[in-house]
């Protein structure tokens, strides 16, 4: 969704220029994230005395970074601004909107502010549930409203709080206060940074369910031996350093790899290069109607995981044909110290860390509940079957949003797994909180450390992955199959009747990056079949059992970045309903390997061919004759793998097809239309 971010440089010389280019910097390291909408706030001058501090500059714009960029260049050219000017101490925030309340257009970008003097400026992540009544009450206290966003309440709260104070002689108020008494009234979801000209220099984040990061860049060599433990990084010691907020690690890992994950309910007041930390509590003390001054806790920083190459397309034209084609490497990363091959004596078996103390737990669960959206919902249906089989548990599947909205029963009994790349996925996250208060053991499967799903579950297993840039998932979705198969290994571990089944499986682990390795040769096949598809407006995808989930989530992949109409449908339900749209003009493809479901789709395959069909068939090498009736067929041959592990075979040819598919069709593959990397709203 949207993305935030802020450089504040302290006891060092930084030109405007250099400040523009690195908001601009940040801002592009998070257009992944999706937006429509751009915006970025600076000073003004450094010159000024404390006793008159002009109002900073806002400028937003409607559409790419680029256009921001441009436009904020033509308006300098403009006016007498220097960009050679330098300032020791500067505070800077920018942001990329994601329109939710009010179409993308500058009045409704960010920064928002409190007034025409921009006193208060605040750029946010997520949704303010209670707007409009904060909106109704400060109408009725002289404010107008620009903006049709929900975010324009936060600026104009700050003010009216801020005033409030001054009226009744609190001058010493301080920012820290007047953001927690904004806090006070804000319910939904947010992260955000304040800037004001009544405190120079300084910024405020805080967040409530969205994520926000802080990171700090020391510039003397003393700091840099220093332990990152050491809260005195956070401190104000008049040392020259760089500090950065960002909703994301990738705008910070070029900079520093020093950085805290801001918790929920926190508040961090950036002030003379040092970081203090607020805990927000909401409730005021008794019989004291003034702001609040609350005590500091104390946090230590930790080291970002994360290289600069990850962030790069390297020798690719797209994140998305680059993940594609590392899938080889993520998942010998997520398998990593996993599976152990065993000897002559002893068992093949399976290690996760995260889960040893939980296991027996899960074991006795009345039945496991997966949850999660989109690619990751299909990423565990594709692993339901082999988790049933090996750990005899009934499994269930939930869409995280229609399990909020039913309120579905969830018992202390159940062992819920929450699956979810990037860990920040809100309606997960408020699937998650469900299921903690009714008791249920709660396992975390994500991409991400330090996520807010990592964080909040009892246990759980990050899949490893590596950063995943573009919009639609593809590494991280192979990733999540495996880490799910393992998890099923491992519960079952105690079975003595399913060990050759367990090992062979393992064997398959142990192979499997080479078999993806083999199936990527197919990649100038699919730009082959894309190039027969270019102009069709929809796409049909059957598969059954393991496979069911390869049809849903190569679907997905066409829907999403090709946007072509396509649709993933259980082969069962063909009769039902689906037969009725076979002609031949329209494509379909069907998904038969081999596995226990191979004659029902060859069946299948029948079927749709006496009606005409026009037929894509994906098969294990070796079966073209098997499966293409009268030669009529086109076919894709994959490696054969374990029944349990070939979605992760077969998926890859789908991401192929959706990659070549749009690029033909010249749209953009790694920001889709209206499409955001990590749904932070809901």
């Amino acid at each position: 969704m949207c993305g935030i971010f802020a450089y504040l440089n302290f006891n060092v010389s930084r030109e405007r220029r250099y400040i523009l280019e690195v908001l601009f910097n940040g801002l592009r390291r998070l257009e992944y994230r999706g937006y429509d909408s751009a915006g970025i706030s600076i000073d003004s001058c450094c010159s000024c005395s404390d006793a008159v501090v002009p109002p900073a500059l806002v400028f937003r714009k409607e559409g790419n970074i680029e256009s921001l960029v441009k436009s904020v260049y033509h308006e300098v050219a403009a006016t007498d601004l220097n960009l050679e000017e330098s300032f020791s101490v500067h505070a800077g925030i920018a942001h990329t909107r994601w329109a939710t309340h009010g179409e993308p257009a500058p009045r409704n970008s960010h920064p928002q502010s409190s007034d025409s003097r921009n006193e208060f400026l605040v750029v946010h992540n997520g949704v303010i549930t209670n707007y409009e009544v904060l909106k109704e009450t400060l109408v009725r206290h002289g404010f107008t409203f620009e903006s049709d966003t929900d975010t324009e309440v936060i600026p104009k709260l700050a003010k009216f709080v801020f005033d409030n104070a001054n009226e009744e002689g609190d001058k010493s108020v301080t920012f820290s206060q007047v953001v927690l008494e904004v806090m006070r009234h804000l319910e939904g979801a947010y992260a955000l940074i304040f800037k004001s000209m009544h405190y120079p220099n300084e910024l405020i984040a805080c967040k409530r369910g969205s994520p926000l990061l802080l990171g700090v860049k020391e510039l003397t060599e003393e700091s840099s031996r220093a332990s990152f433990n050491d809260t005195k990084f956070l401190s104000s010691n008049g040392q020259p350093k760089e500090l950065f907020l960002s909703s994301d690690a990738s705008a910070l890992v070029e900079h520093t790899k020093k950085v805290l994950v801001i918790e929920d309910g926190e508040v961090v007041h950036i002030k003379d290069g040092g970081a203090t930390i607020f805990k927000f509590e909401n409730a005021k003390e008794k019989g004291n109607e003034k702001l609040k001054r609350p005590a500091s806790v104390q946090r230590a920083l930790s080291v970002l995981e994360m290289e600069v190459e990850q962030i790069n397309k390297g020798k690719y034209e797209h994140y998305m044909q680059k993940e594609i084609h590392e899938q080889p490497e993520s998942l010998t990363t997520t398998m990593r110290g996993r599976l152990i091959r065993g000897g002559t004596c002893k068992a093949k078996s399976v290690l996760l860390g995260g889960l040893k103390d939980h296991l027996r737990t899960i074991r006795r669960s009345r039945r496991i509940v997966f949850i999660g959206c989109g690619t990751s919902y299909n990423a565990a249906l594709a692993a339901r079957p082999i988790l049933e089989e090996l750990s005899g548990i009934p499994v269930t599947m939930e869409i995280a949003s229609d399990l909020v909205d039913r309120q579905g029963p969830i018992y202390r009994e159940d062992t819920t797994v929450f699956v979810s790349q990037s860990g920040e996925t809100a309606d997960t996250l408020q699937a998650l909180e469900y299921a903690l208060e009714n008791g249920a053991l709660c396992v975390g499967i994500t991409n991400t450390v330090g996520s807010a799903i990592a964080r909040h579950t009892h246990c759980g297993v990050h899949i490893n992955a590596g950063c995943e840039i573009g919009v639609a998932s593809t590494k991280a979705y192979t990733s999540q199959i495996v880490v799910m198969a393992m998890l099923a290994l491992a519960i079952g571990d105690d079975t003595i009747s399913s060990q050759a089944r367990r090992e062979a499986i393992i064997d398959g682990l142990f192979d499997l990056p080479n078999k993806v390795k083999e199936v990527l040769k197919l990649d100038e096949e699919m730009k082959d079949l894309a190039k027969l598809l270019i102009a069709e407006q929809s796409l049909l995808v059957f598969g059954r059992g393991y496979n069911y989930a390869t049809a849903l989530e190569g679907a997905l992949k066409v829907k999403e970045v090709a946007l072509m109409h396509s649709e993933g449908i259980l082969a069962g339900e063909m009769k039902h309903g689906p037969l009725a749209l076979v002609d031949e003009t329209l494509p379909i493809v069907v998904i038969a390997t081999r596995d226990a479901c191979f004659s029902k789709q060859q069946s299948v395959i029948q079927q749709l061919h006496a009606r005409k069909g026009r037929l894509i068939v994906m098969c294990s090498k070796g079966d073209a004759a098997s499966v293409s009736v009268g030669g009529s067929c086109r076919v894709v041959e994959v490696p054969r793998v374990e029944d349990c592990l070939q979605p992760v075979i077969n998926i890859v040819p789908l991401q192929l097809l959706a990659y070549h598919l749009t690029v033909l069709r010249g749209y953009n593959v790694d920001q889709p239309r209206n499409l955001a990397k990590s749904v932070t709203t809901q």
